[in-house]
């Protein structure tokens, strides 16, 4: 190397001293802090401190004259309750880590037992989640998802609008033979697959978000329809029989379910056609395209089919559960597992699959179970909810109707439906006899609000899977949320005061 090398670059250049824009380059900025998300940390734990610290609040007293005390556990599963809902509405951590604080600040405040705190995050119910979540996981890796989209595009052609009706029609369709949870999951990838050909790669968009949220939003439409598209309808008519001494069969609960669940599913469609309206009308070339790529995938192969015996088995033995004695034994979340470890042991999936589970989501459901069973253990739930229904102790029977629905949308939005069922149920069917409302009306409302939680995350599984396709944030879906609930309140006001009572149902005595 010659000495004028040493001066100079390899192109004979002179170098330039360093600017002070590579000297950035250099040294990284530090990071800007992010006074919004500090601000709503803060408030979380400020309404936990207050309701934690506040003097004692006066006792709820029934019909019956009994008094309910909130306790000092009580105080923080309330304030508990209030720090989750807002780090989970604003997403100032990951939803799987508000979760994890559920936890911790139970067993750090001495709320609950540890082994109980944490023991709800791997309840039966989370397991049935993750067997969903795997049955979905199943049809992707297979290409059935594939199969199954391409089908249905050559059916509803290329018109956003009807592609959004045909996704939300036949999500609410399988809910009628299957648990909502396990159709989310099945139908996700699905979707995956169809907005895909939608030509704005993973960009979130409106049509996006109006598929997705609006697949979360009919599943659990659908899902009120039959005994089999959740554990709601299960608890609530034991909570039923066992308080009123009478009896709901299966198709007695689709009778009067029936009619309300398929006019939300189209009030949806509407609503989405307005609150996402898609950017596109038309995706032009896609019918071609979907012929084309269905035909491209050739013979369904033998994997696929026994995928399709697998989870069909499955979801046999799950609907048979309502019908033979032997059957109902048989956990749920156990016979879902099962196809999970046949779909390992035939190798139809493989331990770079099971890496993949959505663990944020599985936490997000761990600790919702927590806070739920926090509620009802520490007594603060039955306080809540007969401080709540006592502010209609004097009202018309409608309006204690619509005050005890409200209460299980709001209670179903927090907690898992189950629990917003096994909390305001019992307490409202033994208030209703006092104000001459027959308990037929108070079930079916509260049941048709538990199954439609349209506000946040935790209010069911198909909530937060459809939020994994990363098309909308958690405050997004919260907005969306707000006309999808006054829309249900509205429908349901119409059924009690004029549809059911149409189709027979007692609504006063």
């Amino acid at each position: 190397m010659n000495h004028s090398e040493d001066l100079t670059g390899r192109n004979g250049s002179t170098p330039q001293p360093p600017s002070a824009e590579s000297g950035l380059e250099l040294v990284q900025a530090p990071r800007r802090i992010d006074r919004k998300r500090l601000i709503l940390i803060f408030l979380g734990l400020i309404f936990f401190g207050a309701v934690y610290l506040s003097p004692d609040f006066p006792d709820a007293i029934d019909p019956m004259g009994q008094r309910f005390d909130l306790t000092r556990e009580g105080k923080a599963a309330l304030g508990l309750f209030l720090l989750a809902a807002v780090w989970w509405v604003f997403e100032v951590v990951p939803i799987g880590i508000t979760s994890i604080t559920i936890g911790v600040v139970q067993v750090l405040f001495l709320i609950r037992e540890p082994k109980i705190a944490f023991g709800d995050f791997m309840d039966p119910s989370v397991w049935f989640i993750i067997g969903s979540v795997v049955i979905g996981m199943a049809f992707s890796r297979t290409g059935l998802t594939k199969r199954m989209a391409y089908k249905m595009l050559v059916l509803v052609g290329e018109r956003t609008s009807r592609i959004y009706l045909g996704c939300f029609v036949m999500t609410a369709s399988l809910t009628l033979i299957m648990a909502h949870t396990a159709v989310a999951a099945a139908v996700y990838p699905l979707l995956m697959a169809i907005y895909s050909m939608y030509g704005e790669n993973d960009k979130p968009t409106r049509f996006g978000k109006g598929l997705f949220i609006g697949m979360a939003f009919v599943a659990g439409a659908g899902s009120i329809i039959t005994l089999l598209g959740a554990a709601r309808g299960a608890v609530a008519l034991g909570f039923f029989r066992d308080i009123t001494g009478k009896d709901v069969s299966f198709f007695g609960l689709t009778y009067y379910m029936l009619p309300i669940g398929v006019l939300m599913v189209f009030l949806l469609w509407g609503m989405m056609m307005i609150w996402f309206k898609p950017e596109q009308k038309t995706v032009p070339g896609l019918h071609a395209q979907a012929i084309k790529l269905n035909k491209n995938l050739g013979p369904i192969t033998r994997t696929e089919i026994l995928t399709l015996v697998i989870v069909g088995l499955a979801i046999s033995v799950l609907g048979l559960r309502s019908f033979v004695p032997w059957l109902a034994v048989l956990d749920k979340s156990a016979v879902l597992l099962t196809a999970t470890v046949l779909f390992f042991l035939f190798k139809i999936l493989t331990i770079e699959d099971l890496e993949e589970i959505p663990w944020n989501i599985i936490l997000l459901f761990g600790g919702a179970m927590s806070i739920g069973f926090c509620l009802w253990q520490t007594g603060a739930a039955s306080w809540l909810a007969i401080q709540w229904l006592g502010f209609f102790g004097g009202a018309s029977w409608w309006v204690f109707v619509l005050g005890i629905t409200f209460f299980v949308l709001i209670m179903t939005n927090l907690i898992m439906n189950v629990a917003a069922i096994a909390i305001s149920l019992p307490v409202a069917l033994v208030i209703a006899p006092y104000l001459g409302v027959a308990p037929e009306v108070i079930l079916f409302a509260s049941l048709a609000a538990a199954g439609m939680p349209f506000l946040l995350l935790v209010g069911a599984a198909p909530n937060a899977i459809a939020y994994e396709s990363k098309q909308f944030t958690s405050g997004q879906f919260f907005v969306a949320g707000i006309p999808g609930s006054i829309l249900l309140m509205i429908v349901i006001a119409f059924f009690v005061v004029v549809i059911w009572p149409m189709m027979g149902m007692p609504v006063i005595i």
